[in-house]
C-alpha cells in the first residue's frame, strides 16, 4: 500500500470497466497510483471519477497490434511524429486524463511539450488517435469518448474501428463522420497523416472463415 492516504489497495475483478470511489487525486497522486498499479489500464474523468478497465482479449489485443504496428511502420519511413501505446496517458485541457489504443503526435507539437512532461502524462493532445471496440465495449460509449475525450479537446482525426459488426467510424476536427461499412477497404491518413494508408482487411481473422 502506498503512504499517501489517498491511494488504498484494491481488489478489482475482470469486469470490463468499473468506476471506482476513491478519493479525488491530484495528477502527480494519479500518477503514483498508476505506477504502483502497472498491471491496471485506468483512465481518469474530468469530473475525478476513476475509471479502472479489465486487459483485452486475445482478438482485441491483435487488432490493436495490427494497427500500431501500421502506424509504426509510416512513422518510421515519414518520421514526422512520434507514435503511443495503449499504456500512454494523455492529460488534455479539461482535466481528464486518457489513453487510446493508438496515438500519434507531430513532431511541431512534441517540440513544444516541456521534457519533464514526458516523463509522465504529459499535458498535450494527440493528433490521431484509434479507439478499437472489444466485445464488451458499449459502441454508445465509445463513441462518447472519441468525441467528447478526444475531438472536442482538439484530436484532429480519429477512427473508431468495430471488428464484430465491421465497420470504422471516422471523426474529424471539422465535426464531419464517416462510417466505413466491412474490412475490404483502406482508410487514409488524410492530410494529419499524409501518405498513411491503413488495409483494413489486416484486421480479419483468417480462421473466421
Amino acid at each position: 500500500m502506498s503512504g499517501n492516504p489517498a491511494i488504498q489497495s484494491l481488489e478489482i475483478e475482470a469486469v470490463p470497466f468499473m468506476e471506482v470511489k476513491i478519493p479525488y487525486m491530484s495528477e502527480e497522486e494519479f500518477y503514483a497510483f498508476c505506477a504502483e498499479n502497472p498491471d491496471l489500464r485506468v483512465e481518469r474523468e474530468k469530473n475525478g471519477k476513476i475509471v479502472v478497465m479489465s486487459p483485452v482479449g486475445l482478438l482485441s489485443g491483435f487488432y490493436e497490434n495490427e494497427i500500431s504496428g501500421e502506424l509504426r511502420e509510416w512513422n518510421k519511413k515519414s518520421r514526422l511524429g512520434k507514435c503511443f501505446s495503449p499504456s500512454s496517458g494523455f492529460t488534455l485541457p479539461d482535466t481528464s486524463i486518457k489513453s487510446a489504443d493508438a496515438a500519434w503526435i507531430s513532431n511541431g507539437k512534441w517540440k513544444e511539450l516541456p521534457k519533464a512532461d514526458r516523463k509522465k502524462f504529459g499535458r498535450i493532445v494527440p493528433d490521431f488517435i484509434v479507439e478499437v471496440r472489444s466485445v464488451t465495449d458499449s459502441l454508445k460509449k465509445l463513441k462518447e469518448k472519441v468525441t467528447e475525450s478526444w475531438l472536442d479537446n482538439g484530436v484532429r482525426l480519429a477512427w473508431l474501428i468495430d471488428p464484430t459488426q465491421q465497420k470504422t467510424y471516422i471523426f474529424r476536427a471539422d465535426g464531419s463522420e464517416e462510417v466505413i461499412d466491412g474490412f475490404d477497404k483502406k482508410i487514409s491518413g488524410e492530410d494529419v497523416l499524409p501518405g498513411f494508408m491503413f488495409d483494413l482487411s489486416l484486421l480479419v481473422d483468417e480462421d473466421d472463415g
